[in-house]
């Protein structure tokens, strides 16, 4: 079986071109694409996240000037967002966290809201720049009783994931990384959800991902790694791996790159992606394309220490 998903370049998303360049994906027609009600706005909210659903949701937004072309986030420039329904719901405004996606390149806003209701919701955007006024401007998008891709709170599946003792210990014939941790492909994704206890689990191909943030992503986790050696980490290269002439090459379908029994079991529309598990077997919390280090800290103590 194989599908085309979406990934999204943080790079891509500067010139709004947020799915057509990225990892060969393909995009969700039913995601909001541009803010409704902005068209005269300076600054153009641009959303990571691939969709919303009813409940808690993190929510990853970056920002442009009004042709789409250059982005003005920046970790001096403030931002906080509230919410209005379809039902007359609101959600008072609240500051969002910036973080850099390609250090020194790319950053994105991060906040939570938790929408009662689906249905067509209206973010109210409101940022100030050094020395500037502030500007509020609008982004309508939809909510959706449910989102497709395994989300916190459910059950995550069990699938075999590739080891290294699968391939006689050569991490190479598993990872493409070019710096491994073999710690990382020690333990099959089953394995580890039967062991009962937390693990987090990874989806990135540094080599095969054209949006520059799987490789960062593998990177900001190996310290987070190094500070947990009680914790098992899996990755899983999301696409199906020949290795040829001493290295990997990607499996394809047609033109498309052919994702492994994990990524549709998981139902990625996006890659990279991380999920932080516990030993309850559900997702506690789950990160799509970016995150920071306290992010990351924060969803392993959750899943540690439950209640």
């Amino acid at each position: 079986m194989t599908t085309r998903f979406r990934g999204a370049s943080l790079a891509a998303l500067v010139t709004l071109a947020v799915v057509a360049s990225a990892c060969g994906l393909q995009p969700d027609p039913t995601r909001s694409s541009a803010p409704r009600g902005a068209a005269k706005a300076t600054i153009l909210p641009i959303p990571i996240t691939s969709a919303f659903r009813v409940g808690d949701n993190r929510i990853v937004f970056t920002l442009t000037d009004s042709s789409g072309q250059k982005q003005v986030a920046a970790p001096d420039r403030s931002l906080s967002i509230g919410y209005r329904g379809p039902k007359g719901e609101t959600i008072a405004p609240a500051p969002q966290s910036f973080i850099w996606a390609i250090e020194g390149v790319n950053g994105v806003y991060v906040g939570h809201a938790t929408f009662p209701s689906a249905g067509q919701w209206t973010a109210d955007f409101t940022t100030r720049a050094p020395g500037a006024t502030a500007e509020t401007t609008t982004f309508g998008f939809d909510v959706r009783d449910r989102v497709e891709v395994i989300s916190p709170g459910d059950p995550a599946p069990s699938v075999k994931t590739p080891t290294i003792a699968d391939f006689g210990g050569d991490v190479s014939k598993v990872s493409s990384d070019a710096t491994p941790i073999r710690r990382f492909y020690e333990t099959s994704e089953a394995d580890a959800l039967a062991a009962k206890k937390p693990f987090v689990l990874i989806f990135a191909t540094p080599k095969f991902c054209q949006s520059a943030t799987c490789g960062p992503t593998l990177d900001r986790l190996k310290p987070v790694a190094a500070a947990h050696p009680e914790l098992t980490i899996i990755n899983v290269e999301p696409y199906q791996l020949a290795f040829e002439n001493g290295g990997l090459r990607p499996v394809m379908t047609g033109q498309d790159l052919t994702p492994v029994e994990a990524t549709l079991a998981f139902k990625l529309q996006s890659e990279p992606y991380i999920f932080v598990i516990g030993a309850d077997g559900k997702v506690g919390a789950s990160f799509e394309l970016v995150f920071s280090a306290d992010e990351i800290e924060a969803a392993i103590k959750a899943v540690e220490t439950p209640g």
